[in-house]
């Protein structure tokens, strides 16, 4: 096997491919979110700093690119890819994602670390593919027909693509376009504790240009880590910020998150409240809301009071009783397809129901909100059903409510794109109960 130029390089980078592979071949066999085996091997293995990021880097890329690679691999393997072993078709991603997707890995590398990943017997054909690959110059030749160009080019699901058209029209590819993995990380400044000329200082990052209060950084560097311990901040995207800050949280003021978990909201609205009043966050999933407790510890928040409730259920004792009211409503996520690579493959149709419960959970959060009360209603994808769709059937059956304009947005109700905005797609509507 041809080696890398310094030996201590060779040997760790070997390791992050190995395990690379090994991530993969688990998440494809067991289904286990990316996100959570990534964490969980990020955590045990003894990979230095620069090779945690290359094994990072391999394992969202080649389940980003999934159906590119796949399509790649078509044209060159004698086997059907979905009769492929799966050691062998990860080994073959790993090589085909290094060849065309990275800049600073040598094609040698690419494809000798790649090979040595299956066993000896398998090796000649996971060569053979790469190898013919190099020989053809690495030229990617995607279908003629729109739908299935889209869904190749993009890698995401042809019913995801067509899905997107409905409600994007012809901007669907400028979307996807800017919807691949973005770098760096959001952080909302905590200024219960600090302030942002301190924050700045310390992570070295740039405070955002549409979201109050987060700054962008490379990355988690020990100052920033140090920084989330000590509760000075805390990882929040600037789409979750901006629908927080919508709401307008005040001090004193009485407020209802109804779908709080992980709680980065709740923390937010807490926080534009100087700790004064009190956030009820709600949630179905009681077992997740531990997280909201945790970190409302860490953040130095005492106003969060905690509950484990059905938001389609509204709990009576608090009916009109709140100044604001934030509605976070369970969506498909086709907003977040950058963070959360399987969305890209997951079943639409399974999407088709949520209006109707996102109107059902959006119509129990209002029963909270007192007259000249606000509510707002996000989610984190781009489809207009569970979006516009959902505000305009909850307008009709209640009109004493009405969208209001925000400061925060410049309209009373806006979706935010990655080709337009650079954050996250999401959308964010403000109501006034009159």
């Amino acid at each position: 096997m041809q080696k890398e130029k310094h030996g201590t390089e060779e040997k760790s980078s070997v390791n992050a491919r190995k395990l690379a592979h090994e991530s993969l071949c688990r998440i494809e066999k067991n289904g286990r979110y990316s996100n959570i085996e990534v964490d969980v091997q990020l955590r045990s293995s003894e990979l230095p700093g620069s090779e945690r990021a290359l094994y990072t880097r391999l394992v969202y890329g080649v389940i980003e690119k999934k159906i590119t690679l796949d399509h790649i691999i078509s044209g060159y393997s004698s086997k059907p890819v979905v009769g492929l072993d799966s050691d062998v078709l990860n080994a073959i991603r790993l090589g085909i994602y290094q060849l065309v997707f990275t800049d600073r890995i040598p094609e040698y590398s690419a494809v000798n670390e790649s090979v040595g990943l299956v066993r000896k017997e398998k090796r000649g054909y996971v060569n053979a593919i790469l190898r013919s690959f190099m020989r053809d110059g690495k030229r990617v030749t995607y279908p003629e027909e729109h739908i299935k160009y889209l869904s190749v080019r993009y890698s995401v699901s042809e019913p995801l693509v067509k899905k997107l058209i409905e409600s994007l029209g012809d901007s669907a590819e400028s979307y996807l376009e800017a919807s691949g993995s973005r770098e760096g990380v959001d952080l909302r400044i905590n200024t219960i504790l600090t302030n942002a000329g301190d924050a700045l200082r310390i992570t070295g990052g740039k405070i955002s240009d549409i979201a109050p209060d987060v700054i962008r950084v490379r990355q988690l560097d020990e100052k920033i880590r140090e920084g989330l311990e000590k509760g000075l901040w805390f990882v929040q995207d600037e789409a979750s910020r901006i629908a927080s800050a919508v709401v307008g949280a005040k001090p004193g003021d009485t407020v209802v998150d109804t779908c709080s978990c992980p709680g980065g909201k709740s923390f937010s609205m807490a926080i534009d409240m100087h700790n004064s009043g009190v956030v009820h966050s709600y949630d179905i999933h009681g077992n997740k809301l531990t997280l909201v407790q945790s970190g409302a510890e860490r953040l130095k928040i005492d106003i969060i009071r905690t509950e484990k409730r059905d938001a389609r259920e509204p709990d009576e004792a608090l009916f009109g009783a709140a100044d604001r009211v934030l509605c976070d409503a369970p969506c498909s996520g086709f907003g977040v397809i950058s963070k959360k690579p399987e969305i890209r493959y997951k079943d639409v149709s399974e999407s088709d129901r949520l209006p109707d419960i996102q109107l059902e959970i959006l119509e129990g959060a209002s029963k909270y909100v007192k007259k000249k009360g606000t509510l707002v209603y996000s989610t984190c994808t781009v489809i207009k059903a569970e979006n516009e769709g959902v505000v305009g059937r909850f307008l009709e059956r209640n009109p004493d409510f009405h969208i209001e304009d925000s400061p925060v947005i410049g309209s009373g109700m806006r979706m935010f794109r990655p080709d337009t905005d650079g954050c996250d797609g999401f959308f964010v509507a403000k109501m006034i109960r009159d």
